[in-house]
């Protein structure tokens, strides 16, 4: 499993219903983009890292390999805008506010990221599919991602296990052995992926697969204590935001 997937399926919150994180991280997700960048994205991201670090008891480590992928997504994203093409200036410049819209854009992407992955370390995969049939998002739909959601870690399962008899063998010492053994790994795997979901739909067949998997999904009831801070978090937020937009302007 991932690191993420191990941390959800031992997170604090991990008997909480899927509805209750789903709006609690949404809502911060999108009050970070609706939102002034400033200060409501400081102020979003600090929120959502006091309940990531806080009540979610999400490792700090852990937050931080998750997170730096999305934020390199952020800041590859924002750099475009330090520039502008063409103009009198000549063919590439430096944009005239260009630092001021590439710092507005991190800062949202940023916090919004960070409401994203409140929702991921809190929530496995396995608790909130099985839902969305009584969503009422067709049934096949929910198989095809369940099953491929499955496919997934056996994939990763067979590349890690290529990789180890690649370095076993020593086929990582060299730069030459180093791209044989690339294209070994993503021959053998390829091959050991469909083998594996062949095994798997065989399985299934045997087991009487009728178009539709049937799963157990864990009980869960809503807390309404616990929507109502989520709804007082975000309201504190908007209300904190703005107050301080108007002091500014």
């Amino acid at each position: 499993m991932l690191p993420i997937d191990v941390a959800a399926h031992g997170s604090r919150w991990r008997h909480r219903h899927p509805l209750e994180k789903a709006l609690l991280g949404l809502g911060l997700t999108v009050t970070a983009v609706a939102l002034p960048p400033w200060p409501g994205g400081p102020l979003v991201a600090a929120a959502t890292l006091a309940v990531l670090l806080g009540p979610a008891g999400v490792a700090g480590r852990q937050l931080w390999r998750a997170f730096r992928i999305p934020l390199g997504f952020c800041v590859t994203g924002a750099l475009p805008l330090l520039f502008a093409v063409g103009g009198p200036a000549g063919p590439v410049s430096l944009a005239p506010d260009g630092p001021r819209h590439a710092a507005e854009l991190l800062l949202r992407t940023s916090a919004a990221s960070l409401g994203v992955l409140l929702f991921a370390f809190t929530t496995p995969v396995s608790d909130v599919l099985p839902r969305l049939v009584r969503a009422g998002v067709p049934a096949p739909v929910v198989d095809v991602a369940l099953v491929m959601y499955r496919i997934g870690f056996l994939l990763l399962d067979s590349v890690a296990q290529v990789r180890r008899a690649q370095a076993a063998r020593l086929g990582h010492t060299g730069r030459a052995a180093l791209w044989r053994s690339l294209a070994g790994l993503a021959a053998t795997s390829f091959v050991r992926a469909f083998d594996r979901a062949a095994r798997l739909q065989e399985g299934l067949a045997g087991r009487g697969y009728d178009g539709a998997l049937r799963v157990l999904v864990p009980g869960a009831t809503l807390s309404w204590r616990f929507l109502a801070a989520s709804a007082a978090l975000l309201g504190a937020l908007v209300t904190v935001t703005l107050t301080l937009e108007g002091l500014y302007l």
